[in-house]
C-alpha cells in the first residue's frame, strides 16, 4: 500500500544538520565540531532536582502554562529586567516549542515574516509550513543587522520580524542601539519582533541588549537548554503581550500539552546555580580557536554563541565540509544549512580541549594543503 503524506510533510527536508549527525554515528573516531550543544555538565543542583521529582512520583502533566513556581522565578525576573509589569509568560516545551508556538500565533497563510540569514534553521521551515512567506535579509559579510533595510522590506503583508542574538550559526550580536531601533520600528511599523534570546548568556565582548528594553510589543523566546547545557530537558518559555502568550498557552494545549514536568523541576533549581565558569570556558576555547585559524581562514569575530562561521577555502562551504570528512573525518555544518549561500561553514566549539586541538590541526591541513 502506497502511503500518501501531506504536502506541508513532504515540503521539508531532513535537517543538513541531522544529516552530519548521522554521519558522526558511522564514522569511527570523527573530529566532531558540529554539534550545537554545551560540553559542560548541567548543574549538580538541577541534577538533585530532577532525581528528587522523579522520587516524589512528580511525573504527570502541569499546568500548560507551566509549573507555578517556574513560571513565577521568570516573571520574577522579566519584570526586574523589562521594568514592564503587564509582560506575561508561558513555559514550553524547549525554545523551539516556544518558537512554533509564536510563529502559529501570528502568522496566517500569505503573511511575510522578515528573517535575516545566515539563520537558525528552523526559521524558514516553519514559517512556510504555516503558509507564510519569508523575506530574506542577507546580513553578509558582517553579519549585523541593517534596521534601514528592514524598513525598506517591511509591506502591509509584513506580520513578524524573527531576530536572534547572539546569533546560529555567526555567533555575531546585535548592538544596544541597532536592537532599540529594530524594536521601535517593529512598533511603529505594527510588526511584531520575535526576539529568539537563547543564547543571550554567551556574550563574551559586550554586554547582551533585548529589545523587549525599548517595546512592550516584543515577543522573547528562551529557555534553559544552552545556559545550563540541558538540550534535552526540553524546558523554554515565551514572554511578551497578554494577547499573544494567552494564544500560545492555549495552542499548547492542543500540541505540547506541557512542558516536562521533570524538567520543570530541575529548571527551578538551575535558576539559582552560578555559570560563570563554564561561560568562561566557552569564551577561552572560542578565543583558542581564533587564534588557531587566524591567517589561514576568513571570518567575522563572534560576540557571543559557541560558533565560528568561517569562509569556505574554495568558495563553497558544502564542497568543503565534504572534503573534511573525507580526507580528515572532521565534521562541520555547510551554510547552505542555514540559508542560500554556499560560501561558509560552522564550527561549534564547545567540545573538549583535546577535540579542539584535532579539530583546528585539521582544518589547517585542509588549508595548507597538506591533508
Amino acid at each position: 500500500m502506497k502511503h500518501a503524506i501531506s504536502k506541508r510533510a513532504a515540503a521539508f527536508d531532513s535537517s543538513g544538520i541531522r544529516k552530519v549527525f548521522d554521519l558522526a554515528a558511522r564514522l569511527q573516531d570523527p573530529i566532531n565540531l558540529s554539534i550545537g550543544q554545551p560540553d559542560f555538565a548541567m548543574p549538580s543542583a538541577a541534577r538533585e532536582a530532577a532525581k528528587a521529582a522523579i522520587d516524589d512520583g512528580k511525573n504527570g502533566y502541569t499546568q500548560t502554562q507551566g509549573l507555578a513556581v517556574l513560571r513565577e522565578r521568570l516573571e520574577e525576573r522579566v519584570r526586574q529586567e523589562t521594568g514592564q509589569s503587564d509582560r506575561r509568560l508561558c513555559v514550553t516545551s524547549g525554545s523551539s516549542g516556544a518558537l512554533v508556538l509564536a510563529l502559529m500565533s501570528l502568522v496566517d497563510p500569505g503573511d511575510e515574516v522578515i528573517i535575516f540569514e545566515p539563520a537558525f534553521l528552523m526559521y524558514r521551515p516553519l514559517v512556510e509550513f504555516l503558509g507564510g512567506t519569508c523575506v530574506v535579509i542577507d546580513t553578509a559579510p558582517t553579519f549585523q543587522v541593517d534596521v534601514d533595510r528592514v524598513a525598506a522590506a517591511i509591506t502591509p503583508a509584513t506580520r513578524a520580524i524573527l531576530l536572534n542574538t547572539p546569533a546560529n550559526p555567526t555567533g555575531v550580536v546585535a548592538g544596544a542601539d541597532t536592537v532599540g531601533d529594530l524594536a521601535r520600528l517593529a512598533e511603529k511599523r505594527g510588526v511584531t519582533l520575535i526576539s529568539d534570546e537563547l543564547y543571550r548568556s554567551y556574550c563574551y565582548d559586550a554586554p547582551f541588549a533585548s529589545p523587549a528594553l525599548h517595546s512592550e510589543s516584543v515577543v522573547v523566546i528562551d529557555g534553559f537548554s544552552k545556559s545550563h547545557a540541558m538540550t534535552g530537558w526540553r524546558v523554554g518559555w515565551v514572554h511578551g503581550p497578554k494577547a499573544i502568550v494567552d494564544a500560545c498557552t492555549m495552542l499548547q494545549q492542543y500540541t505540547f500539552v506541557c512542558a516536562p514536568q521533570v524538567g520543570q523541576w530541575a529548571a527551578v533549581a538551575a535558576i539559582d546555580c552560578p555559570m560563570e565558569l563554564p561561560l568562561a570556558e566557552c569564551r577561552r576555547k572560542r578565543d583558542k580557536l581564533m587564534a588557531g585559524l587566524r591567517g589561514r581562514y576568513r571570518f567575522v569575530q563572534p560576540g557571543g554563541a559557541f560558533y565560528l562561521y568561517p569562509e569556505a577555502p574554495g568558495g563553497s562551504g558544502k564542497a568543503f565540509a565534504e572534503r573534511a570528512v573525507e580526507l580528515e573525518k572532521l565534521l562541520v555544518v555547510p551554510g547552505t544549512v542555514f540559508g542560500a549561500a554556499d560560501t561558509h561553514f560552522r564550527i561549534a566549539y564547545t567540545v573538549s580541549d583535546a577535540m579542539l586541538d584535532r579539530g583546528i590541526a585539521a582544518l589547517c591541513r585542509l588549508v595548507d594543503g597538506s591533508a
